[in-house]
């Protein structure tokens, strides 16, 4: 179930406790590991709506710091300050969720060499967030992406689209779906949405600083709208005909505003709905599914079990141990097992890219030793 809003107003408090404890667990394996640190620390400034961790996985000598003053340095737009290299995501983690951010998480972490900041926002009480309309005032850009969300390569991969904006673009998502004889937006929507099939919310990559700047065009007035001054009058609005909360009101914004959107293919967000009627995912079947999305729940039911077998293969993963003999291998004995599914029979797809991104981690933690 989507959490309304959760994509532009990111819910309310970070979850300290669990995450803090799992951090600290997965720190300490990381540097007996192979030396590299996994440093945790807030975002300054003590901010309790927009509180963040940072979870840096670096090459050297644990507790040598060589990134001495780097947070006191604020994001701006891309290019202004090339010495923060971090990729910032954003998860909301509602309900029962907090399993399936954790393995999202650690997908990250296994794949990416360089370092990673982390947004965990909970629902305890969305009034605040509602009253202060736009959180994360001093971030640039963020990547956002829903708790069902395995990342299959590193995650500065997809932050380098940042760099592939021109002047309007504020945003980046995938299509909801390729093929419209099967698009749920083409045939359902009771209001607007974004080009032919809509676009899903599940990962996107956003400039907060053109969001926060921008004028709106919006079929409510002729008068273009701040964000925060859009959002709450198009949900009064549309509230009767909206089905997927966050991304129906993100389709309506964008179709007023096509020129603000970046759209990137569907091998960055491959759902159930790219394999299930048979593969639709043109890149995809080319050069792999860069992160897998598990919507529908099928990571925790029987429908899609190539789906589930990814999730549950970096779940089991222990830290610490080879990727290839005890992630890959196993994934890959257990993805042969779902080939008379229409998924399990493109299940190749999702080891192609996982499989160069192992490997890429291991010849660097070589190279160090």
């Amino acid at each position: 179930m989507r959490c309304y809003l959760q994509a532009f107003l990111l819910c309310m408090v970070f979850i300290f406790f669990s995450l803090v404890y799992v951090f600290n667990q997965l720190a300490s394996t990381l540097e007996d590991r192979d030396g590299w640190g996994l440093k945790e620390q807030g975002i300054p400034g003590g901010r309790s709506h927009d509180d963040g961790h940072l979870l840096r996985k670096r090459p050297g000598l644990a507790g040598r710091d060589h990134e001495e003053g780097l947070d006191r340095e604020r994001s701006s737009s891309p290019g202004k300050h090339h010495g923060d290299e971090r990729s910032h995501v954003a998860v909301v983690a509602c309900g029962t969720r907090l399993e399936e951010t954790l393995t999202m998480l650690k997908s990250a972490v296994l794949l990416s060499k360089k370092p990673l900041h982390f947004y965990v926002f909970a629902e305890d009480d969305l009034h605040e967030p509602f009253k202060n309309a736009l959180i994360l005032k001093e971030v640039d850009s963020l990547l956002y992406v829903d708790t069902d969300i395995i990342f299959l390569q590193p995650v500065e991969d997809i932050w380098a689209l940042l760099s592939q904006f021109d002047s309007s673009h504020l945003a980046a998502m995938a299509p909801e779906h390729e093929e419209p004889r099967i698009g749920w937006y083409n045939r359902f929507a009771r209001h607007p949405y974004y080009g032919k099939t809509g676009i899903n919310s599940g990962v996107m990559l956003m400039n907060m600083t053109r969001l926060r700047e921008k004028y709106f065009k919006n079929d409510m007035t002729t008068v273009p709208l701040k964000w925060e001054e859009i959002l709450m009058p198009l949900l009064q609005k549309y509230k009767l005909n909206i089905t997927w909360g966050d991304q129906d009101l993100l389709n309506i914004i964008f179709h007023h505003n096509p020129e603000s959107l970046y759209v990137f293919p569907c091998q960055w967000n491959y759902r159930p709905d790219h394999c299930i009627y048979g593969s639709n995912c043109q890149q995809a079947d080319q050069e792999g599914v860069f992160i897998l999305h598990g919507n529908r729940g099928v990571y925790h039911n029987d429908k899609q079990p190539a789906f589930r077998a990814v999730y549950e293969a970096i779940q089991k993963y222990p830290f610490g141990e080879n990727m290839e003999t005890s992630l890959l291998q196993p994934l890959e004995a257990s993805l042969l097992t779902t080939t008379n599914s229409y998924c399990g029979r493109a299940s190749h797809l999702f080891t192609k890219k996982l499989k160069q991104s192992i490997l890429s981690v291991q010849q660097e933690v070589t190279q160090r030793r």
